[in-house]
């Protein structure tokens, strides 16, 4: 049952980097936020002025605007945050529904705070902590009996917009519609992975993180190997973020982590890992030295210039506590890592090799499934949330025992005995059970095996999520070698891209046209276009282009580009509706297929753009010539047609990305009413089920060709040319640039016409592939992919 309950103001208590940054992330999903914090230190006693009262708050937060990663989905939301004072505003807060705490991690500072929110606040408002580890029972001492039960733990993790994970920690009174309410928000309003956690020291995802990073010091130390070797194996080789363990550690901030080690090992006297939990002699050298990661500079890294004055990196060697240049190790580990693509392979590949590499990640694994597994039921009553923890809580690929169903049961049950590690009882009945694995898929479904009724169940909460991973047992409704077409239910089928990196070649392009018209024919009602990767698509597969742009192939470049645009327009001109499920990057022909569509279940972190300028060509998957329609589509009468024109043209010729789906509104890639943002990217698919069939229950007509879209001809040309000009006046672009540029224009305007006049998309359609297939003609853009097939980035010049 969905809780009730309503949240419309909530307010923050602290705007240190994290308080703003949570505060900032409420703004993001629309609420009106009061975030309040200490009156200046060195403030004049008779000072009145609010301006200079509130001054520790409204500097955090322009602070926190400034910052990268951006804290906003778009500058502009943060007008919805009022700043104020403990002194002054504490009062106010019988206005607001949640009450959330983020002060320093000091027990007695919060209490005292607290205590002032308990006088004021209004009963039964919602009041949480967002501590990474002092008890909510300490916390809520000496509070009436109303706050008591409708206060629990919220942590969030740092950075708050990005970092998915939000463990909720219900207090010994808190009442259950409190934890049911918090689940189900931070899902669907917040887009959180949303895990319950026990009162216990560091919750779930510190308490496992922290555990494997010290176990990875601890192996590190005795094996001898460089810390960058051991970032390199302990990074995307095992499906976690590049910072991999050491480089991790400095950001985090080696004072934060040591104080979390020290929590377990104080309050945590039964945990068998005590010993790992200890502060190494290296670690002690850090924070003696206050070399305490990127907040002071350096930590296990340091950046410096050498002789000629280059940057380099050096790295803390942990024996002789001298900083060095890295040392490329010569492991067969490494080379294993770079050979296999596929995750779980990867990581059985890994555990096996018979080197210090294998042997460091087979110890480290095996570390991991034997403490995760004897945490059941001290910090957790069931394995899924200890994976959910860490998957969005550190952005591991897998938790551990989802790396342990990888290895295989048994494997890591002789791993961690082989490692001195003791296997707890539930682990030993479930294998004597003949249970092998602690997840299978059955009937569409992800189940975890379940120690309380020693059985399998469905995971809870994937019941709203659509999760292709799960429908691969099933037979496909079309397939070729780069898109699967999935039966989601209800009479709609979903489109997935299998190419590498969701890149959009031939095969996609089929896949598009092809799939549609098997629909069409056998009477489905519509269809999504979307996949669960962490990337919707980073667009054209450019090495076709390049090699027929290098070859001057033009006549088959010609023919490759027009399948693109005719593929791309099929999802457009189809008897049934279609509707984008985007998330990560949706980029060049990812982006023209998205505005396409009939809309766009886009998730709040995607990014969005043209970016084909960046390689030296125009967007001609239709995307210039669907700017072109959209300007169209919103002139008025008078002279606000050059601007909005401009205002299109500038997105392309300067490759603009979104740095979220708020924000691409804004540049043109979305349009309000049409495509819908989603906070939760795990949510984007499903509903863009929900979207197809509202389309469908209404009698979806296919549109009509277009043939009214009115072109300004050489008076916007004109227009257009002297932004181009401004552009490379102020240095924003480079000669060949502008050529770009005035393809762009020319597309935009409808060519050399002598006045305004209105055309067909097959006539823009055209000039626009007459217009890429001229820039494939140029030394520069040839230079320029060249260089993006090279390096994976692109050129400017």
């Amino acid at each position: 049952m969905t809780p009730s309950r309503h949240i419309r103001r909530v307010a923050v208590l602290g705007s240190g980097v994290m308080g703003s940054g949570i505060a900032c992330h409420f703004a993001n999903v629309g609420l009106d936020v009061l975030m309040l914090d200490i009156l200046p230190r060195d403030m004049d006693a008779k000072e009145t002025k609010p301006a200079v009262r509130n001054s520790v708050a409204t500097k955090a937060l322009q602070a926190a605007i400034k910052s990268k990663p951006a804290p906003l989905y778009k500058k502009d939301f943060a007008a919805r945050i009022t700043v104020g004072n403990f002194t002054d505003d504490m009062d106010k807060l019988g206005d607001y529904d949640w009450i959330i705490e983020v002060v320093v991690e000091r027990l007695d500072i919060k209490q005292k705070v607290l205590k002032q929110v308990d006088a004021v606040r209004r009963k039964g408002s919602l009041v949480t902590t967002n501590t990474s580890g002092i008890p909510i029972r300490m916390i809520q001492e000496g509070m009436s009996e109303d706050f008591r039960q409708h206060f629990c733990g919220t942590h969030f993790f740092n950075p708050a917009r990005y970092l998915r994970l939000f463990e909720i920690i219900p207090g010994p009174d808190t009442k259950q519609e409190v934890i049911d309410f918090f689940m189900h928000y931070g899902d669907l309003y917040l887009g959180k992975t949303t895990v319950l956690a026990k009162d216990t020291p560091a919750f779930i995802g510190n308490r496992i993180g922290v555990y494997s990073m010290a176990k990875i010091y601890s192996l590190t130390d005795e094996l001898g190997l460089a810390i960058d070797t051991v970032d390199r194996l302990t990074g995307p080789a095992l499906g976690r973020p590049k910072t991999g363990t050491f480089r991790l550690g400095d950001l985090v901030g080696h004072d934060t982590a040591a104080h979390v080690m020290t929590g377990i090992r104080e309050n945590a006297p039964d945990d068998e890992a005590a010993a790992v939990m200890q502060i190494p002699a290296y670690y002690e050298f850090l924070i003696d030295k206050n070399y305490l990661g990127n907040k002071t500079g350096q930590g296990f890294y340091k950046k410096v210039l050498d002789v000629e004055g280059n940057r380099q990196i050096l790295g803390l060697n942990l024996k002789t506590l001298e900083y060095e240049p890295s040392q490329r190790a010569d492991l067969k580990s490494l080379k294993t890592a770079k050979q296999v693509d596929d995750p779980k392979r990867r990581v059985q590949a890994l555990f096996k090799e018979d080197d210090k590499g294998g042997e460091l990640i087979r110890r480290s694994l095996a570390g991991l499934f034997a403490y995760s597994a004897n945490r059941i039921p001290e910090i957790s009553d069931n394995l899924y949330s200890i994976d959910d923890a860490m998957r969005a809580g550190y952005a591991w690929k897998m938790g551990p025992f989802g790396y342990w169903d990888a290895v295989g049961l048994q494997t890591g049950i002789e791993a961690a005995e082989a490692d001195g590690n003791s296997i707890p009882d539930w682990v030993r009945e479930m294998q004597a059970a003949g249970h092998e694995s602690f997840y299978k898929r059955e009937d569409g479904k992800l189940k975890y095996y379940d120690i309380q009724s020693k059985s399998y169940k469905v995971k809870p909460g994937t019941e709203q999520f659509i999760i292709l991973n799960n429908l691969r047992d099933n037979a496909p409704v079309y397939q070729n070698s780069e898109v699967t077409l999935h039966d989601i239910g209800d009479g709609v089928a979903c489109l997935e891209f299998t190419s590498a990196y969701n890149s959009i070649g031939e095969g996609v392009l089929r896949g598009y046209q092809e799939a549609i018209t098997k629909l069409e024919e056998e009477g489905w009602r519509g269809m999504v276009l979307g996949n669960n990767a962490d990337n919707f698509s980073v667009g054209a597969n450019l090495m076709m282009i390049a090699q027929l742009a290098y070859q001057q192939e033009f006549e088959e470049l010609n023919m490759a580009v027009n399948l693109f645009q005719q593929s791309v327009m099929r999802l457009r001109y189809s008897s049934i509706p279609v509707i984008a499920a985007t998330q990560g990057y949706v980029f060049g022909g990812g982006c023209e297929s998205l505005m396409h569509c009939d809309g766009g279940a886009v998730a709040a972190e995607s990014y969005i753009g043209l970016v084909e300028a960046g390689i030296g060509v125009i967007p001609a998957g239709a995307g210039t010539k669907e700017f072109a329609l959209r300007a169209s589509d919103s002139f008025f009468e008078g002279d606000v047609m050059i601007p909005t024109l401009i205002e299109r043209f500038k997105a392309i010729a300067m490759a603009s990305v979104s740095t979220s789906a708020h924000e691409a509104y804004g540049l043109g890639y979305l349009i309000e009413g049409r495509d819908k943002v989603v906070v939760n990217k795990d949510r984007n698919i499903a509903e863009a089920k929900r979207m197809v069939l509202d389309l469908a229950d209404d009698g979806y007509t296919m549109p009509r060709r277009r043939d009214d879209i009115t072109v300004l001809g050489r008076g916007g040309l004109a227009a257009l040319y002297a932004a181009a000009n401004e552009l490379k006046r102020g240095h924003f672009a480079s000669a060949h640039d502008i050529k770009i540029a005035h393809k762009v224009a020319w597309v935009l305007c409808g060519g050399d016409l002598t006045g305004t006049q209105q055309v067909s998309e097959q006539y823009l359609l055209d000039i626009e592939r007459e217009a890429f297939l001229s820039l494939c003609g140029e030394q520069k853009t040839l230079e320029r992919i060249q260089h993006m097939l090279q390096t994976n980035k692109p050129l400017r010049n």
